[in-house]
């Protein structure tokens, strides 16, 4: 079994690194951001390495990804399409990685898993399409991966009814959230509280999602 100190030292790196970027991002000191941000996923990374004995690598692939998305959002204007491109492919691999545990879903939990989310997707994508221009297809795609993702994680909530699971249903919607309040302050009405609350629905649900995948229930915490 690994040890875990490596682990947990990490984890409080990347609670204390995430603090530090939100704190940046209420300034809007780019140097802050620039420095701490890219080191949230990157500890985020070392923790489920260290502290997970048989380490999924499609899911360190997928924060690699993360990873990528993170550090090209840093430029919102002329990085944008990479950004999304890089988190499409975490949202790809989220969707792989879930799918794989899944056994077969009966037709009630299919139309309860997917009906909310298709209703959002279509709800955002109306609200937001005249403002979206050359960026319409690019978030259209992007909306479609993660509405998946939040589908496959809700079917596996209503599989499994576990605490677990539940953290990662949880991890999905804050995610969903996160991407929704960059898609507002991007193309329909900015607002000065949305850039903070996007890092702070990201980082907790990048945290939940690892709670999930990392698989130790006696170590779970909530926050």
């Amino acid at each position: 079994m690994k040890n875990i100190l490596p682990a947990k030292l990490f984890i409080t790196v990347f609670f204390l690194v995430s603090i530090l970027d939100i704190i940046g991002v209420i300034l809007n000191n780019a140097l802050m951001q620039a420095i701490f941000k890219p080191m949230i996923i990157l500890s985020l990374m070392a923790a489920y390495f260290f502290g997970t004995e048989k380490p999924n690598n499609w899911y360190l692939l997928a924060l690699s990804f993360s990873f990528l998305g993170d550090v090209f959002l840093l430029d919102k204007n002329d990085m944008f399409l990479q950004g999304i491109a890089a988190f499409l492919v975490t949202q790809i691999l989220f969707v792989y990685i879930l799918s794989k545990e899944l056994t077969k879903t009966n037709s009630k939990q299919k139309l309860i898993a997917v009906l909310p989310f298709v209703l959002y997707y279509f709800a955002l994508i109306t609200i937001l399409k005249q403002n979206l221009g050359e960026f319409l297809i690019p978030v259209m795609i992007y909306g479609s991966v993660i509405s998946l993702f939040g589908i496959t994680a809700f079917l596996t909530y209503l599989q499994k009814r576990s605490k677990l699971s539940l953290v990662l249903f949880i991890g999905a919607l804050l995610f969903i959230l996160s991407d929704s309040l960059i898609a507002f302050q991007n193309f329909h009405q900015p607002n000065e509280f949305f850039p903070s609350l996007i890092m702070i629905t990201y980082v907790i649900a990048q945290y939940y999602i690892y709670l999930y995948l990392k698989d130790k229930v006696e170590e779970l915490v909530l926050i």
